[in-house]
């Protein structure tokens, strides 16, 4: 007992603090019951039980202590169980969200508070993250005083595209979005794309009754509130398919955010109110039904080493087994420590497997292990020395030594192809995987000279010539792409899809290339230092200016990048002119500006009036906007030379602008 409360107090600390998972949720449940079992046959509750106290998240920051405690659900894995805990009183099932609750208190129509919930009886404070999380507005129309629960909690596709913007490593969506939380600047986590969804209204001064009418009231408050089934008569044949309802959402992936089960909680909230409170669980105040993981068990053919994004990570390969359905032969064994902890060996080793939630195939338990575990010395792609290193958590993870290596642009290479990039259909992760084990692909470029291995890839197993077609005809489809897609999908650091159209709007493809590139237009000039060059750009700042620039200044990056638009064709929306009062002519604008936010601002007006402004100056400039008419800058001394008007940004609106500026 002693053993059981020890790791599932490590474990949990884990979970619900944004680190490494310690166990599976099907491990955490079998050791949870058992020490149930062994409290209950010997009369005995040791110190710190974890059946005793809700489960923690020990976010560092000024304390609150909530006004509603928020306990722990009582949980289930059988819809019998359900079924008598429901009475035949109408129910409602939604989703159990796997992410962070958080409790949010409004007062007089604005936002007051965001608290964790902690222990559920004091969380910490951090309000001055909430316009950083989506779904949680600063205003709402009703002046009273509500409480509000809900999950922050980051969406599948969210999860995997900031692992490969950012290359930091976290096990799922639900540690991202705990660990998230605990920074410090707003900014860094309005980038994770935290969405809070209200699961339930704790307190209103308003007289409603009904849990389902209290959810729709808060939709028309405005909030996004949590997936939810009414079952007026819960008896075994509605049950059985409202559970079935939202199991096939799971299994067919068509709910974005991750999940772990789902809730049960009575229509009538008086009535749930009045029961009782056992080992931190309200009675009545709900119920957490959870999947029963269907486990088979196999054998182990071999330990698959596969090289992707940063690490070397091991993969079982065993008998095939039938779950949940589907045929089953591969499940990751995530990293070097996870091998240790379940204890595996060598080909022959018996394992048992699951499908965890319904949707990952999971090494759950090693039942006899055969032989040794063999960590490689070297990388399975490119050969090059392999080596394990330790988190400060104790990780052990093995990685290529090789920056070069292709295998580790794997996740690269999908987001090149992804919807949001490049939109290439037909070409899936294993699929690129394929191509660069096979050498066909080392950079983007090589995807658009894929058409001389067409024969080869129509033979391949799980192709086929009209496969192999649909490849060719999609990748000839995407030569023609929209430039903020080709920005996104070349894997620049921190430019996610939001940042390249900001860029865009303030500067054409060629100009963003050719300012971050810029090594001094003359004698006179210096390139500007990477932080600089684009932080003027709204929504941009100095971090995300110097990774763009520092991408482009790279020597391989630019050649890549030179090569890969040679097979493209780039579009941009071009903005017409909505007057003409800069027709004709061409300016440059250097130094500060003061009527306008920045010079991209004046730069914009200047477009919009039927003028050209140009980053040089040149025989064909118009004019040279300076604020500062006598400075010995390198662009005034050129303009000069070249008899060119110096006009400050006064007489230039006075000449050229409108009134309102």
């Amino acid at each position: 007992m002693q053993q059981l409360v020890r790791e599932l107090n490590e474990a949990s600390e884990t979970y619900y603090n944004g680190q490494s998972e310690l166990m599976t949720d099907y491990e955490w449940d079998a050791r949870f019951d058992e020490l149930k079992r062994l409290e209950t046959e010997t009369g005995t509750t040791l110190p710190d039980s974890p059946t005793q106290k809700v489960s923690e998240d020990t976010i560092s920051g000024q304390k609150e202590e909530h006004e509603f405690a928020a306990l722990s659900l009582a949980k289930t894995k059988q819809t019998s169980e359900l079924i008598k805990w429901a009475e035949d009183r109408p129910i409602w099932i939604s989703w159990k969200l796997d992410g962070l609750t958080l409790v949010v208190t409004y007062d007089g129509g604005r936002l007051q508070k965001v608290v964790t919930r902690g222990n559920g009886h004091i969380g910490t404070n951090i309000t001055h993250l909430s316009k950083a999380i989506n779904g949680i507005p600063q205003q709402i129309g009703y002046q009273g005083h509500i409480v509000i629960r809900g999950e922050a909690v980051i969406s599948y596709e969210d999860f995997e595209r900031f692992l490969m913007e950012s290359g930091e490593d976290y096990a799922n969506p639900r540690n991202l979005a705990s660990g998230s939380l605990t920074l410090k600047d707003a900014e860094e986590v309005r980038q994770r794309h935290i969405q809070w969804i209200p699961f339930t209204l704790v307190y209103t001064e308003l007289d409603i009754n009904s849990w389902g009418d209290r959810m729709a009231w808060l939709d028309e408050q405005g909030f996004k509130t949590v997936e939810r089934l009414f079952l007026e008569h819960p008896d075994d044949s509605a049950v059985e398919s409202g559970i079935a309802a939202f199991t096939q959402k799971v299994t067919s992936k068509q709910n974005p955010y991750p999940v772990d089960g789902l809730v049960i909680c009575y229509d009538d909230t008086a009535y749930a109110q009045t029961g009782s409170v056992t080992g931190h669980h309200a009675t009545r105040a709900g119920l957490a039904f959870k999947w029963q993981d269907e486990a088979a068990d196999t054998v182990l053919q071999e330990i698959e080493w596969s090289c992707a994004a940063s690490t070397i990570s091991p993969v079982a390969i065993f008998q095939p087994v039938e779950l949940e359905g589907t045929t089953v032969k591969r499940a990751s064994l995530c990293n070097i420590s996870e091998c240790e902890r379940l204890g595996i060996g060598g080909p022959g080793t018996q394992l048992s497997v699951i499908k965890a939630n319904k949707i990952i195939p999971k090494v759950i338990a090693v039942t006899q292990s055969v032989g040794a575990f063999e960590v490689p010395h070297e990388c399975p792609v490119c050969h090059a020395e392999a080596k394990i290193r330790q988190s400060e958590s104790g990780t052990k993870t093995l990685h290529c030594m090789n920056a070069a290596c292709p295998a580790k642009q794997l996740k690269k290479f999908a987001r090149f192809v992804s919807k949001e990039g490049m939109n290439i259909d037909g070409i899936s992760e294993q699929t690129l995987s394929k191509f660069i084990n096979l050498g066909w692909v080392s950079e983007y470029a090589d995807i658009y000279e894929l058409r001389q291995h067409i024969l080869d890839l129509s033979r391949m197993e799980g192709f086929g010539e009209k496969s192999a077609s649909n490849i060719m005809r999609s990748i000839e489809k995407s030569r023609n792409v929209e430039a903020h897609r080709l920005l996104y999908a070349l894997n620049i650091p921190l430019c996610g899809l939001d940042v390249c159209k900001r860029l865009l709007s303030a500067y054409s493809l060629s100009d963003l290339v050719g300012e971050a590139t810029k090594q001094g237009a003359d004698l006179f000039s210096q390139p500007a230092e990477p932080q600089d060059v684009f932080a003027h750009v709204n929504g941009i700042g100095p971090e995300k200016s110097a990774q763009f620039v520092c991408w482009f200044r790279d020597g391989g990056n630019l050649a890549r990048y030179r090569r890969l638009l040679e097979k493209l064709q780039v579009t941009s929306p071009e903005l017409a002119p909505t007057g003409n009062r800069c027709e004709g002519l061409t300016f440059v604008i250097t130094g500060d500006v003061h009527h306008y936010k920045n010079r991209n601002e004046l730069k914009a007006y200047i477009e919009s009036q039927g003028g050209k402004v140009a980053s040089a100056v040149s025989g064909s400039t118009s004019y040279l906007i300076n604020n500062d008419v006598t400075s010995t800058s390198g662009k005034n001394k050129k303009a000069k030379e070249l008899n060119i008007p110096i006009i400050s940004e006064d007489e230039f609106l006075t000449a050229y602008g409108l009134i309102d500026n």
